[in-house]
């Protein structure tokens, strides 16, 4: 894993972009822990000041220091983010694997259940959902939900993986030795797929993300948690740019635009050091 990391460093200058953009994240959310403030506090400092050196990124007119609520929504976003991710994984994970190596019957069920949950528009019925359990809709409920719909796709292209693995020498070695599907699922084939998963789990995790952040300033979700989407609704909310409290909307879309980036550059080049051709060339070779 370091090996692999270490050559994505020093090869692929996507990556190493990419992680530094990462790292900006991950200081501004490592930062919120410190924060003087409660996160969901309001009217603690002057509403409306500029950025300054007292105010770094300025104040809303909520009375909130901007730099500290970003903190701490790129922290609850994130987290929105890497729930779906990990829950939508895990269900694509399982369902790609069991349905490529069993086949048979079981795998053209499992493949029609998966193609028609996949042939469903998600974000109309995540939208329906939202708007008809507004009231119950929590946070995590809303996290939880768009993991069961965003692992459709992915789950096929672990199954594509699965198909080929069924046939290879060391799958029939394994069966011969008396090893169970399970561990056969887990000791075998799952290092071969772990490179589709992560590239998979970085379009999922943007996908996750910008999901949240467009129910958020929809105020489909639970706006008094400090998110990036929650602080452009109370901007909006608060006629922010009408009043010329510009900083209010343009530094929460200006970080949210560079944790989209670094995850891009990273699905990116990962994808392409997965490609041995790719990898050679860009080496040299």
């Amino acid at each position: 894993m370091f090996k692999i990391l270490r050559d994505l460093l020093r090869y692929n200058k996507e990556f190493l972009f990419g992680t530094i953009l990462i790292l900006i994240i991950v200081g501004l959310i490592v930062s919120s822990f410190f924060s003087p403030y409660d996160e969901n506090a309001i009217y603690v400092v002057i509403p409306d000041m500029p950025p300054s050196a007292e105010f770094w990124l300025g104040t809303t007119s909520r009375g909130q220091d901007v730099f500290w609520q970003i903190g701490a929504s790129l922290r609850n976003t994130l987290l929105f983010g890497i729930i779906v991710a990990v829950i939508s994984r895990l269900i694509a994970l399982v369902v790609g694997l069991v349905s490529g190596y069993v086949g048979g019957r079981t795998d053209q069920i499992i493949m029609g259940i998966n193609d028609t949950l996949g042939a469903l528009p998600n974000i109309p019925i995540l939208l329906l959902l939202v708007f008809v359990l507004r009231d119950q809709m929590t946070w995590s409920m809303l996290a939880i939900v768009a993991a069961l719909l965003g692992w459709t796709h992915d789950s096929r292209l672990i199954r594509s993986v699965a198909l080929s693995l069924r046939h290879r020498e060391f799958t029939r070695h394994a069966v011969f030795s008396g090893m169970r599907t399970p561990q056969i699922l887990v000791r075998e084939h799952l290092p071969y797929v772990m490179p589709i998963v992560f590239f998979t789990t970085m379009n999922n995790l943007i996908w996750a993300i910008g999901l949240e952040v467009t129910l958020s300033i929809l105020g489909f979700s639970d706006i008094n948690r400090p998110t990036v989407g929650g602080m452009i609704y109370w901007a909006n909310a608060h006629s922010a740019m009408v009043a010329g409290v510009w900083w209010w909307i343009a530094f929460p879309m200006l970080f949210v635009v560079i944790l989209f980036l670094g995850l891009f550059m990273l699905a990116m080049s990962v994808n392409e050091y997965i490609d041995p051709r790719s990898r050679l060339a860009r080496m040299g070779a």
